[in-house]
């Protein structure tokens, strides 16, 4: 049924469909909104049964969805920022007991200094934390992604995170296609747990293992994400069976096929990318565009697949790896090790900054033409960067940055330095 819904609302309605037993949740903007909506759903009793529970911390959220997901419960989160980074302890014991809880991330920049527009930076940052992790390029696949999540989740006994850009997707409205209780009914079968806290048959979830056992423990992890592999093109194709609508798999290409330079980006910046793309195709670039959607785990063959005949590759990155550069740049050169392609990476849209298409025709067109340097801060002012370098080379009192640059570019009054 075709709707007109806020990307948050669209996300709470559809995993409402996936009938969850326990939702809990600590407020964090740009979440705030899909939790609201659900805690609405369970009150009215349009969701039942199912127990919300307000909790005190993010990590006390992740930790009673540890616990509910233990007893057999299907158990669902959402988070942001500060509060995935407040989760981090939790997160490693959810992915190690395997325990196939779904959460959603409305990525958001992390401080300091403080900031609560949109990036990957917090997502990113707990890449290795043993979660699946999809990324949504549009609300309708956002809403797509929550539903295919549960039944990845649940099929590998794993937890998946399902990525949307924070307020350009949770805040905005859109057209979507929601589907009926029935057809996801039909498509999630019910929580049949792999373990189960049972006072009627005790077992332990969680022990204490020691240097004899704990690799191996700590592989079944990395195991898991590479069934996954094989097992989110699965569940996107009979997605695609049971809702006449494509969407999820590993990887998505655009106009790439006979691409001389490919941009590899993640979420809902693919759009903005396209509309670039398809406008310097018709002044006669080769250029095409590879979205990723699964990033954990990071489909190596696919992506080398998929890039190997272009001659260079572009990664844009909406977070940045301080002391290197880029993060899923790193994963594409895995992806490309043997095959000698001209590549970059672009950092953009930190803290909320607009990537407009103007700025991507430039980008793209100095790519194209081999003359990006390996690593480019894309719409970088570099007077007030280079003014606080030389602000900190002359004092060593030379104050906060967040506050200097601030004064330099006009946000604040200008006072004493």
């Amino acid at each position: 049924m075709p709707r007109q819904l806020e990307g948050s609302r669209a996300v709470a309605e559809a995993v409402a469909l996936c009938r969850p037993e326990v939702i809990c949740a600590y407020p964090i903007s740009p979440q705030t909104h899909i939790v609201e909506n659900l805690s609405q759903l369970v009150k009215s009793g349009e969701l039942t049964p199912c127990e919300f529970v307000n909790v005190e911390s993010e990590f006390a959220a992740m930790s009673v969805a540890i616990g509910a997901c233990a007893t057999g419960a299907r158990a669902y989160t959402a988070t942001a920022s500060q509060g995935l980074l407040y989760m981090t302890e939790a997160l490693y014991n959810a992915s190690g007991l395997g325990l196939p809880i779904v959460m959603t991330v409305a990525n958001r920049a992390i401080g300091a200094p403080i900031n609560i527009w949109n990036d990957h930076s917090d997502s990113m940052s707990q890449r290795d934390c043993g979660w699946i992790q999809l990324y949504a390029e549009t609300n309708q696949e956002a809403l797509d992604l929550h539903i295919q999540a549960f039944r990845l989740a649940e099929e590998l006994s794993t937890p998946v995170m399902v990525c949307m850009d924070g307020f350009i997707l949770t805040h905005a409205v859109e057209r979507v296609e929601m589907p009926t209780q029935q057809q996801v009914d039909a498509f999630l079968p019910a929580f049949q747990p792999r373990q189960l806290l049972d006072p009627g048959e005790p077992i332990t979830i969680g022990a204490m293992v020691g240097p004899e056992a704990f690799m191996e423990v700590k592989y079944l992890a990395h195991a898991k994400q590479m069934q996954a592999l094989q097992l989110i093109p699965e569940i996107a194709a009979d997605f695609n069976d049971a809702f006449a609508r494509d969407s999820g798999g590993l990887i998505r290409a655009y106009r790439a096929e006979d691409a001389e330079t490919i941009v590899v980006a993640l979420g809902s910046v693919l759009g903005t990318i396209k509309e670039t793309v398809d406008e310097l195709r018709e002044q006669g670039r080769k250029i095409g565009v590879v979205g990723i959607t699964s990033f954990r785990p990071f489909p190596l063959d696919a992506v080398r697949a998929a890039l190997a005949g272009a001659q260079r590759v572009l990664v844009l990155e909406k977070a940045l790896a301080v002391g290197v550069g880029g993060i899923v740049s790193a994963d594409v050169r895995m992806a490309l090790a043997g095959i000698h392609l001209h590549g970059s990476t672009a950092i953009a849209g930190l803290g909320g900054r607009p990537i407009t298409k103007a700025s991507l025709h430039g980008l793209f067109t100095d790519a194209a033409a081999d003359r990006l340097t390996p690593l480019t801060f894309l719409d970088m002012d570099w007077d007030v960067v280079n003014r606080e370098l030389e602000r900190m080379g002359s004092s060593r009192s030379s104050g906060p940055h967040a506050e200097n640059i601030l004064r330099d570019v006009g946000a604040v009054a200008a006072g004493p330095v």
